[in-house]
């Protein structure tokens, strides 16, 4: 969805996307639009409640920050999300935004699954204990040459 379509509200049914179980600490909320900061590009993106407006999350392309990020789902969590296939799934990790930007946190142990093709989502946790729930950004910059 693009920003003049976001600032415009909700948009088609068909970007919605559904949890079936909702998220941790969030169970009752169950479909969310994502919305692109950026046109074209899912590095970050808000995740808005459908059904209350006042909730939305930020979330990231975990990949975007670690090209070596390597979530290994349980035959359980495949079956609910519907799909084998990880060319159908895409991966978004929380961000908890502080005051200086490098001092926000992701959470690289429980991301969200999505199936771009069903629409279907689902939060996860993930065994490997290489992932936590607060990695500081300031984590993930690059060095530069």
């Amino acid at each position: 969805m693009d920003k003049e379509n976001a600032k415009q509200g909700i948009g088609a049914e068909s970007q919605y996307i559904e949890f079936k179980e909702g998220i941790f600490g969030f169970e009752e909320e169950k479909k969310f639009l994502p919305v692109m900061l950026e046109d074209g590009s899912d590095a970050v993106l808000y995740l808005q409640s459908v059904v209350n407006p006042e909730l939305s999350f930020i979330i990231m392309n975990p990949f975007m920050l670690d090209e070596e990020y390597n979530p290994v789902l349980s035959e359980e969590d495949y079956r609910k999300l519907g799909t084998a296939d990880e060319k159908e799934l895409s991966y978004y990790v929380f961000c908890v935004i502080a005051n200086e930007a490098k001092e926000s946190t992701v959470n690289l142990k429980c991301p969200i699954v999505v199936n771009h093709v069903t629409r279907q989502a689902r939060q996860v946790i993930l065994s490997s204990d290489k992932y936590g729930f607060r990695h500081l950004l300031k984590e993930f910059e690059k060095e530069e040459a």
